[in-house]
This record gives C-alpha cells, sequence and structure tokens, in this order.
C-alpha cells in the first residue's frame, strides 16, 4: 500500500467539497428522497471529504443529504466506527442500514457540515427511512437551530 492510499487521497480536480460550520449552515429540513438520479434530502451518497487534519487529504465517505442551499448539496458523515467516548456528543448512533453492505451499525457525526456539488457525489448508497432522518433533523433543530 503507498504512502498516499495509507494517508487518504489528495482531493480530486472536479468540484469542491467544503466543510461549513453546522451552525451556519441552517436550513430547512425536509425529507424528499426520489430515485431521480439526482441526490435528495434522505439519501446517502458517496463524495470525497476532507480529513480535518489535513483538509488537502481525504477519502470517500457516506453523507446524509440534509438539504439543498442553491445549487449545493449540504451533508452530514457517516462512519462505521464507534466513537471514543469523549467525541461521542458530537455523534449520533443510527444503527445499521442499507448504506452498509456488511450490515454495521453506523454514527452520524452532527458537528462536521460538508457543502458539495451533484457532480462531486461518486455513488448513491441508500436512502435513510424517515424516521431516522427526523432524529438527525431534531438534533440540528435543538443543537444548531434548525428549522
Amino acid at each position: 500500500m503507498s504512502e498516499q492510499t495509507m494517508r487518504g487521497e489528495r482531493h480530486p480536480q472536479h468540484g469542491e467539497v467544503r466543510e461549513i460550520p453546522t451552525g451556519q449552515g441552517a436550513t430547512r429540513v425536509v425529507y424528499a428522497p426520489e430515485r431521480d438520479g439526482l441526490a435528495d434530502a434522505g439519501e446517502i451518497v458517496w463524495t470525497w471529504v476532507p480529513f480535518e487534519e489535513d483538509p488537502s487529504r481525504g477519502k470517500d465517505r457516506p453523507l446524509l443529504v440534509i438539504g439543498r442551499r442553491g445549487h449545493r448539496l449540504q451533508g452530514l458523515m457517516l462512519s462505521s466506527q464507534r466513537p471514543e467516548h469523549w467525541e461521542r456528543q458530537d455523534w449520533l448512533p443510527i444503527g445499521s442500514g442499507p448504506w452498509d453492505r456488511r450490515g454495521r451499525d453506523s454514527y452520524l457525526r452532527v458537528d462536521r457540515l460538508f457543502d458539495f456539488e451533484e457532480d462531486d457525489i461518486r455513488r448513491e448508497a441508500a436512502v435513510m427511512d424517515e424516521e431516522r432522518f427526523w432524529l438527525v433533523a431534531d438534533v440540528l433543530r435543538s443543537r444548531y437551530g434548525w428549522s
């Protein structure tokens, strides 16, 4: 395995995935998944996500699309890695679902909001069920003032 692969890919040349403070991204949350080839709120998609410690590097990760701001999408990162005790306040356990082929429990990070273009999506993974989506929305409303 090359050093670059171990540390993560360099940022792809197309599009720009940006991290914005979750509170500044506040938007109206609507559950609206449609299997129409476009990403909608409630769908989980894969895109390149920058590492916190080095934003010039990152890797493909699943994101829950929360909404749109103009032509750009907003999403929250999922992980199958259980968060450390000291960071659990920023992670919401969401259980397993069709977005993970191995059926592992997943955690959604609510304090890292990503803003990206439709062209940045590498693939669509699944639709989150509506009940879980509204649990995420409730956290965004209570912690960050989303509507």
